[in-house]
Formats: C-alpha cells, structure tokens, sequence
C-alpha cells in the first residue's frame, strides 16, 4: 500500500510546486503565469534596453516584442531547457552574437521579425538550435543568408522571409529536406535558376511574389516535387520556358498574375494535371494558344481578368472538359462569331459572368450575355448588327410616327402633283412646303375650272395640314398610336 502511495505523493508536490517554478524568478518589468502550453512570460512594450539577466527556470515561452533591444550576447537567455518560443519581434537589433542562444537546445520557433537594423547574421548564430522548427526573418532588411546559416537545423519546416534585400534565392535554402514552407516575397529577387531549390523535396508552399523575377529556368522547380502552391506573381516575367513547371504533379494553386505576359503557351501547363487554381490576371496577354488548358480538367478557377484578350477559342481548352469558373472581365472583348460558344456557355453553366464588349461598335459596352447572333441561311453564325441596339434599348421607337408622317405627306404630293406643271412637279418629294408654294403661281390668270381646282385643293390641304398636327401630336406622346395607324393605313 505504501509502495502505491509513494509516487502519487511525489506527483503531489511537484504539480504543487509548478506555479512558483514559473513565477520565481520573474523579471520585473514582466509578468508570469501557467497557461496550457506551460509557464509564459511576458515582457513585450516594457521599455527594455537589454534582455533581463534571469527567467524562471521552466519557461516555456517567452515575449520581448516591441522593446529597444539592440545586441544579444553570449548566452543572452541563460540556460531553459524548456523554452520552447521565443519573440523578439519589432526591436532594434543589429547585432546577434554566434552564441546568444546557446542554452535554448529544445527551442521550436524563433520569431526576429522586423528588426530592420539587423542587416547581417553570422553563419552560426542559429548553431544550438538543432531542434527549431519555424523561423520568423520578416522585414529585416537582410542581404543575403549564408550559405550554412541553416545547415544546423534539421528540423526546420518553415522559413518565413519577406520584406528582405535579397537578390537571389538564397543558397542557405539548399538542401534543407524537411522544409515545407519558404516565404521570400517583397524582396529584389530577379531570377529562379536552375539550382536554387535543390534538395527541397518536402516543400508544399513557395512564394516569391512581388520580387523582381524576370527569368525562371527551365526545370528550376523540379526538385520541389512535393508543391502545392506556388505563388510567381507581381514580377516582371514576360516569358516563360517550355518546362518551368516540370514536375509539379502535385501543384494545386499557382500565380502568375500581375506580370507582364503576352501569350500563354500550350506547354507551360503540361504537367500540372492536379491544378486548381490558376492565376493569370494583369498581364498583357493577347493570344492563347491552342489547347493551353487541355490537362487542366481539374480546374475550379482560372482568372485571365485584366488582360488584352478580344478572343478566345474553345480550342484553347480541348479535349479537356473544362467545369470552373472563368474569370473574363477588364478585357478588350469583340463580341463577334468566335465569342458565340462563350455566349452559349455562359447561359449553360453560369460559371462565367461580366465579358464586357469594346467593339463592334453595335455591340460596344453591352455584356456578351446580352449580345444577339444571327444565323445565316446555311445555319452559319452572323456576326452581330445594329439590331442589338436597338433590342437593348427601353420603350418603343419613335419611328413609326416619322414614317406615317412620311408617308402622308407623299400621297399628298402625288393628289395635288397632276396640276403642277412637269418642271415644278419634280419638286413635290421635298414634302407639303413646296405643293403649296407652287399652287397661286398655277391658279393667276387660270380658267374658272382652274378656281375651283384651287379652292378643292385649299380645303384639301387644310385637312391634310390638320391630320398631320394631329398625328405628330400623338406620335409623340402615344408612339403605340401612331404605329397602329400606320398598320391599319397600309
């Protein structure tokens, strides 16, 4: 029974003595506590000029953000075999010395971002940390990384380094096998060689947006087989080899927006059977060739938004059968015949919408949904006509009124013409003003029969000039009016 009581009562005292393991000793400008993830202290907008000479024995975590920091020297944080994190982000560090974290052998996550005066790291300032697992550089203005910076941490899984003075993937990256996610954007970086990412077989995630890549490699991404998302966007590339994405069997997401694309080539997607996502807006491109989507059945979405397109064939995805959404707008469209299987799919699928039109005139600043195609009679498609604009147009026109005015006066002209001699007769198309005016010259120094053909053809024209008040006036307010009268008077 004894033997029974003795280690629950050995557990007893060290759980008992667990809270004041982490609150002694506690740094002043600090607080203390036991949370989930064991003993934390804080220490973070303290006003700290140098690291505090001491910390509880079990830390586990540990926060100096946003504090004066300048220089960590040798063993900066003494011996804590249970810190597992440590922030030292938004401080004023310039200098790191090889061996300042000495003593933190089961640290898993070191955070020294947006230190801006850092600068430069020594190739051994992460020696001890063999069991580090994320590393946080954002915004640290660095140059470059040493080539056996990160050869000591065989465990690192994530590399977050944006915001840095990078020319180049840096070659610490190499060989690093267990690294899943590398985070390099923001930076100068101008070229993806074809050995910048060797040894980088477990990587998933890889983003070098808004760098200044203007040449990717042939095969530069082959040895990171294992990629899922692989983000190219807000460079300079104008170009792209036919095999820069060879052997990305398993890329999910990949963005190309935002550069400087005149085409798409057939094979760039060659190998990319398990794409989702694909990003190939604000570039410059023009022409797709055909089948450049042919392997992407997988496709949920493709954004080709904020180019220059003005066509686009279904040749471009056969013989693949394409079933996402497409992404079309902001993009000098012509609405003619080769647009019609975009027309009709759009009224099929409803997966695309927004394919504003900037020609032909007829159809300029219609939606294609709304753009009507005629059909020849041989059945082939006729490129639309001003009859889409007026479809689109509200209410009725008012040309029914102008032509019933028209027409009018032309059977009026042709009662009164017969009287008129051959010269003046001539004149009887510009309407009732010249009939009238040529009718008192005919009738002086006439016949009696000549009278009463004036004095018929006074009370004629009165009746005519009386209609046609009234037709114009209701034209214009009833248009339904007036076209029923011209039906009903042919």
């Amino acid at each position: 029974m004894l033997a029974l009581l003795l280690p629950a009562l050995v557990l007893g005292r060290v759980g008992a003595g667990a809270p004041e393991a982490c609150t002694r000793p506690c740094p002043a400008a600090c607080s203390c506590g036991l949370g989930e993830r064991g003993c934390w202290v804080r220490c973070d907008r303290a006003g700290l000029l140098r690291v505090p000479p001491e910390f509880p024995g079990q830390a586990a975590s540990i926060d100096l953000d946003r504090n004066g920091l300048r220089f960590l020297g040798e063993r900066a944080f003494g011996t804590l075999p249970s810190l597992r994190r440590l922030s030292l982000r938004h401080n004023n560090l310039s200098f790191i010395t090889p061996g300042a974290f000495r003593g933190l052998a089961r640290l898993a996550e070191l955070r020294l971002a947006h230190n801006g005066d850092l600068r430069y790291l020594h190739a051994r300032t992460f020696a001890a940390l063999g069991r580090l697992r994320r590393l946080d550089l954002a915004a640290c203005r660095l140059f470059s990384l040493p080539e056996r910076l990160l050869a000591g941490l065989p465990a690192l899984r994530e590399l977050a380094a944006p915001g840095n003075l990078f020319g180049r993937v840096p070659g610490a990256l190499r060989g690093l096998a267990n690294l899943t996610h590398a985070r390099l954007e923001r930076g100068r970086i101008e070229a993806v060689a074809a050995g910048s990412l060797l040894g980088l077989g477990r990587l998933r995630a890889l983003s070098l947006q808004a760098n200044r890549v203007g040449t990717v490699h042939a095969g530069a991404f082959r040895p990171c087989g294992a990629l899922e998302h692989l983000l190219l966007n807000d460079n300079r590339l104008a170009e792209l080899p036919a095999g820069a994405f060879r052997g990305l069997g398993r890329l999910r997401a990949l963005h190309l927006g935002g550069n400087a694309l005149g085409r798409v080539a057939r094979a760039w997607f060659t190998d990319l059977a398990e794409l989702e996502l694909l990003y190939l807006d604000r570039n410059r491109i023009a022409f797709v060739e055909e089948g450049a989507f042919q392997n992407l059945s997988g496709l949920l979405a493709l954004h080709l938004n904020g180019n220059r397109l003005t066509a686009l064939a279904w040749a471009a995805f056969q013989p693949g059968f394409f079933l996402g959404r497409l992404f079309l707008f902001r993009n000098p469209w012509r609405c003619d015949c080769r647009l019609e299987w975009l027309r009709a799919w759009m009224e099929g699928s409803g997966r695309v919408a927004e394919v504003p039109c900037a020609s032909p005139g007829s159809v300029a600043g219609l939606d294609l949904s709304r753009v009507a195609f005629g059909r020849a009679s041989d059945g082939l498609c006729v490129d639309p006509e001003e009859l889409n604009l007026s479809a689109s147009s509200a209410g009725p026109s008012p040309e029914p009124v102008a032509t019933t005015v028209s027409r009018f006066s032309s059977l009026l002209s042709k009662l009164l013409a017969p009287r008129a001699p051959v010269e003046e007769a001539a004149n009887t198309t510009m309407g009732l003003v010249n009939a009238s005016l040529a009718l008192p010259s005919r009738a002086v120094g006439g016949s009696g029969r000549s009278t009463q053909f004036l004095l018929g053809s006074s009370l004629l024209l009165s009746a005519a000039q009386h209609m046609l008040f009234v037709l114009q006036t209701s034209g214009a307010c009833h248009p339904g009016v007036a076209q029923t009268g011209l039906a009903s008077g042919g």
